[in-house]
């Protein structure tokens, strides 16, 4: 794939509110994009499908699990999906079921192949096909987030890369 290809690769984490999976997702990728050296080449965003946080930094809990790894999610700000984000981006990563469906709904019908769930890129999670929000329970719950984020996240950047 050429530079030119790759700078128009955008890509956007979706979960319900956008402060705890889909933040830590795009703190994770970029932290990936970025050891790979192909940051000035990738967008990199994420979005809830409801508006409860907007404006609001990632949890705190998934930020001190996420900074006990070394990921920077402060500056992160919650935002809810936007029409436009479907024209944007080009893959837009759903963290759920529920979220995927809710994005399937909003997508325009000629965008619709670019959305899907993060953990189609996983090897390692197979039969995981959602990452589980972690927001009600324990700390572990963010801990599980960021395994199963760092690796898909991995696959999904091999996967952009490698893509012919």
């Amino acid at each position: 794939m050429s530079s030119e290809e790759i700078m128009e690769t955008r890509v956007l984490f979706v979960c319900m509110g956008n402060i705890c999976r889909s933040p830590t997702a795009e703190a994770v990728f970029r932290h990936q994009v970025g050891m790979a050296g192909v940051d000035k080449q990738l967008y990199i965003d994420s979005a809830g499908t409801h508006s409860y946080h907007i404006g609001a930094p990632p949890d705190e809990r998934a930020q001190s699990a996420a900074q006990r790894r070394g990921y920077d999610m402060k500056a992160l700000r919650a935002r809810q999906v936007q029409i436009s984000d479907f024209e944007m981006f080009h893959h837009i990563l759903a963290m759920d079921e529920d979220n995927l469906a809710l994005l399937q709904q909003q997508c325009p019908p000629q965008y619709s192949n670019k959305i899907g769930l993060l953990m189609q890129h996983s090897k390692k999670f197979t039969g995981r096909k959602e990452v589980p929000d972690p927001y009600f329970g324990g700390n572990q719950g963010f801990e599980e987030v960021l395994d199963m984020v760092e690796e898909a996240g991995l696959e999904l950047l091999n996967h952009i890369l490698n893509k012919k």
